[in-house]
C-alpha cells in the first residue's frame, strides 16, 4: 500500500525513553530499505512539526515510546497535518498511557485488573491515612509514564512513602497498585488478533526498565508456560483489553496469572518496542512472522484515526499561524 510512498520513521522524543526509541526507529529504518521501501529517518525534538514539514513524507511510522510519543500528542499532530501513522489514534493512545484511566476503562468493560489507589504526588505527607488498611505489598507507578520507569514495589509504609518520592519526580499522579503474585505474561495483538503470549521470569521482583533492557536480567518462554485454557483465557482478556481501549495496529498487553489461576490486565503498550530485544518481535516470530514482515504488517495498517482527510498543502511552514479575522453581524443582522 505504501510501497511507493516516502515513509517517515519518526524516532527519539523528549522522554525518558529516547534512547530505546531511537534503537527501535534504526532496526525499523532498515528492516523498511531491505524491503524496498523509500524510507527516511526522523529525529523527533520540541521542533517535530517543522521536522515532518521539511522530510514532507507521505506517511508516518511511529517508533517513539513514552510521553509525547505514545500518549496522543504526536497523534494529533499528525491528524492535523493529514499525514497517515501507525498505532492507535489520539483517544486510545491517551488512555492507554495514563495508567489510570486505564484501569477505570478496564473495569467498565469487567477486564480483571488488580486493585488499586490514587495518590496525587501533593498529598504524599497523607499517605498513612490515604493507604488505611489497603496492605501489602503494593507497586507504585507514575501514571504516564512507560517502560516501568519509577515503578517500583513497597512492603511497609516506610519503603512506600520512598517509593511515591521517587515516582513523583515523574508525574504528579501516582497509581498504587496490589501486588499480584504470579506470573508475568505479555501478549502481542496485531492488527486486533493476538499473535501469542510469552512468559518473562525477571531476575528482579518485577520486570522494570533495568530489567526490560539489560541483557541477562531476566529470561522468556515462547510459548508462556500456562495451561491450554489458561492460554486462550489470557489471548481473550488481552484482546478484550485491546479493543475496550479502541486500539489499533500493534499493541502489547502486559497480565499477571496469579498462583491462584486468575488473569489481571496490568496495561496496553499502543507502541511497543522494536528493538532486537524486544518482546512484540519474539512473539511475532514464533507466529510465523520475521522481524521485517512484522514491521511492513504495522506500516500496512497506518491511517489517519479520526477519518477527517484533511488536504495536504505544499505551503511552507511559518512562524505564526495568519489569523482569520471573523466579521461580527450587527444586531439588526443577527435578528
Amino acid at each position: 500500500m505504501f510501497k511507493n510512498k516516502r515513509v517517515g520513521v519518526l524516532m527519539g522524543g523528549l522522554s525518558a525513553e529516547r534512547e530505546i526509541s531511537l534503537v527501535s526507529g534504526e532496526a525499523v529504518l532498515a528492516a523498511l530499505r531491505a524491503r524496498g521501501y523509500q524510507a527516511e529517518g526522523l529525529i523527533a525534538d520540541s521542533q517535530v512539526d517543522r521536522v515532518l514539514r521539511a522530510a514532507a513524507v507521505d506517511v508516518v511510522f511511529l517508533a517513539l515510546h513514552g510521553r509525547w510519543g505514545e500518549d496522543g500528542c504526536v497523534q494529533g499532530l499528525l491528524e492535523l497535518m493529514g499525514i497517515p501513522y501507525t498505532g492507535s489514534g489520539v483517544l486510545a493512545s491517551a488512555l492507554a498511557m495514563h495508567k489510570v484511566k486505564a484501569k477505570e476503562i478496564f473495569r467498565l468493560h469487567n477486564l480483571p485488573t488488580p486493585p488499586y489507589y490514587v495518590l496525587p504526588a501533593d498529598q504524599i505527607d497523607q499517605l498513612a491515612t490515604l493507604h488505611g488498611s489497603f496492605g501489602f505489598p503494593v507497586v507504585v507507578k507514575p501514571a504516564g509514564e512507560g517502560s516501568s520507569l519509577g515503578v517500583s514495589i513497597a512492603h511497609d509504609l516506610e519503603e512506600l512513602q520512598a517509593a511515591c518520592q521517587r515516582a513523583a519526580q515523574l508525574d504528579h499522579c501516582l497509581l498504587v497498585e496490589r501486588y499480584i503474585t504470579g506470573k508475568e505474561v505479555c501478549v502481542g495483538i496485531l492488527n486486533g488478533r493476538p499473535l501469542g503470549a510469552i512468559g518473562i521470569v525477571s531476575h528482579n521482583q518485577l520486570f522494570d526498565f533495568e530489567a526490560k533492557y539489560t541483557a541477562g536480567q531476566a529470561h522468556f518462554h515462547v510459548p508462556a508456560k500456562l495451561s491450554a485454557e489458561r492460554y486462550r483465557g489470557v489471548l481473550t482478556q488481552a484482546q478484550r483489553a485491546h479493543q475496550a481501549l479502541g486500539c489499533s495496529g500493534a499493541t502489547r498487553v502486559d497480565m499477571i496469572v496469579s498462583d491462584l489461576g486468575n488473569e489481571y490486565v496490568l496495561e496496553v503498550n499502543t507502541l511497543p518496542g522494536l528493538t532486537p530485544r524486544s518482546l512484540l518481535p519474539r512473539l511475532a516470530d514464533h507466529a510465523g512472522l520475521s522481524y521485517a514482515d512484522l514491521v511492513e504488517e504495522i506500516l500496512g495498517s497506518a491511517a489517519l484515526r479520526t477519518g477527517a482527510q484533511l488536504r495536504r498543502t505544499d505551503a511552507p511552514a511559518t512562524e505564526t499561524a495568519p489569523v482569520v479575522p471573523v466579521r461580527r453581524a450587527s444586531a439588526a443582522a443577527r435578528a
